[in-house]
């Protein structure tokens, strides 16, 4: 039997990256896969790929900061699947170019990453945990970073969303395990994926042997085996688990700085 079957997952920023490999991974494990991804093209492209292979997937055009967008897509898995099992708060944002120390950060780009990061957990939890207990309980996946659990410079916005993700995942784990929803939340560190290469590699002040190459693995992670976790964490392998925060980092978070 497959690992979600009769399940129905709602993944947010599934148009590419880590959200994508998620959205067919899910749907190559049974899930019924609701697509809430702002950009159109990418969201109609992942539909599709989901549908040619045999999959079930429902794009719904989501911007995660907007409540009335989040609340559609939260209706669209009820309507068209007849419930909801697993949430997976994936989308977020790196404005590597424009975040920074808190006091040179421009309050605009502060409140689009508050928005985009911690914002949209929230809605996607407020609006979609009500149909995952009316649906007989189910699994939040919450996404953190490495920057959430150590300090690292220079992304002052992008590392108070991730540090509140851990908190309210496990005051969330706290207040709804009772219900039967579990809420575990997946911190990465470097994962090769657009926004990374967008967000810092082009950067002349970027060092990835400083931030990546120095753990003991000693490479990029990949979408898909972040997408792996986030599998495991949805299905009923990890029914025990609650509140946990894993970090998908290659270690690097446990190096010491030399």
């Amino acid at each position: 039997m497959k690992r979600l079957a009769n399940k129905t997952a709602l993944i947010t920023g599934a148009g590419r990256g880590i959200g994508r490999a998620a959205a067919e991974l899910f749907a190559e494990e049974g899930a019924q896969v609701v697509l809430a991804e702002i950009d159109e093209t990418t969201g109609k492209a992942v539909e599709d790929a989901i549908r040619k292979s045999g999959g079930a997937a429902t794009f719904v055009r989501t911007d995660v900061s907007c409540a009335e967008d989040v609340r559609a897509a939260c209706r669209a898995a009820r309507e068209t699947y007849g419930g909801l099992h697993v949430i997976y708060n994936n989308a977020s944002v790196f404005l590597g170019d424009k975040d920074g120390p808190v006091t040179d950060l421009d309050e605009e780009v502060w409140e689009r990453v508050l928005a985009v990061n911690l914002r949209s957990l929230y809605l996607c939890c407020k609006y979609g945990i009500p149909i995952l207990i009316e649906s007989g309980g189910g699994s939040v996946i919450n996404t953190s970073s490495s920057a959430g659990v150590m300090g690292i410079p220079g992304c002052d916005a992008y590392t108070a969303t991730k540090g509140a993700t851990i908190a309210l995942t496990r005051s969330m784990a706290v207040e709804y395990g009772p219900k039967g929803v579990r809420v575990n939340c997946i911190a990465p560190a470097g994962v090769d994926t657009e926004m990374l290469r967008e967000s810092s590699l082009d950067s002349p002040d970027f060092d990835p042997t400083y931030f990546f190459e120095r753990a003991p693995l000693g490479r990029y992670g990949t979408p898909q085996e972040i997408a792996q976790l986030a599998l495991f964490l949805a299905s009923d392998e990890s029914s025990y688990l609650n509140g946990a925060i894993v970090r998908a980092d290659g270690g690097i978070t446990i190096t010491p700085i030399s």
